[in-house]
């Protein structure tokens, strides 16, 4: 893994979470535990902040930056598709952001709000909502038997970090 100081500021996580080698962790940066940080992923807590809460999923090749004096918070359990891009923003406990989801400057996502894959939100996505497309608009409400699937993924993930603490090994 890159970690990087960056004028003084330094990334801190929980030693419980997983952070891939090829991952690159700026400034500040500050991740909970029970955490699964995947290859490529960047966190570029550089000017502004980025703050990452426990058993949260942040997949291959998220970006998560914030601006200047501000803050990215992205709460407990939340699940971060792979390729998404999360820019001064709120993700509330429990989220769901899809694959390439793109989620900009001041929006929420509120908690158990899922966001489809490749939806870009600009604003408020109020809790227990599925948002969808371009610009993300609501669909429908979150039911009980997605809330149970995707809680199955966002354990497999937690365990997940902990196999790969155990057992990734560069072979060459």
């Amino acid at each position: 893994m890159a970690i990087y100081e960056f004028e003084g500021k330094r990334p801190k996580w929980g030693k419980t979470s997983l952070i891939f080698p090829s991952a690159d962790i700026i400034g500040d940066v500050v991740i909970g535990e029970e955490c699964f940080i995947g290859a490529g992923v960047i966190l570029r807590g550089d000017y502004g902040s980025i703050r990452i809460g426990d058993r949260t999923s942040v997949q291959e090749n998220v970006v998560v930056h914030a601006r200047e004096k501000s803050l990215t918070i992205v709460r407990s359990n939340v699940q971060l598709g792979h390729g998404c891009i999360l820019h001064n923003c709120i993700i509330d406990n429990n989220a769901i952001i899809g694959i390439s989801a793109i989620i900009t400057d001041f929006s929420v996502v509120d908690d158990w709000a899922i966001i489809g894959e490749g939806a870009v939100v600009r604003g408020y996505i109020p809790a227990g909502k599925v948002a969808l497309g371009i610009p993300a608009k609501i669909f429908r409400d979150v039911t009980s038997v997605e809330k149970e699937e995707w809680q199955y993924y966002k354990d497999l993930y937690v365990e997940l970090a902990s196999r790969y603490r155990r057992g990734l090994k560069k072979i060459k």
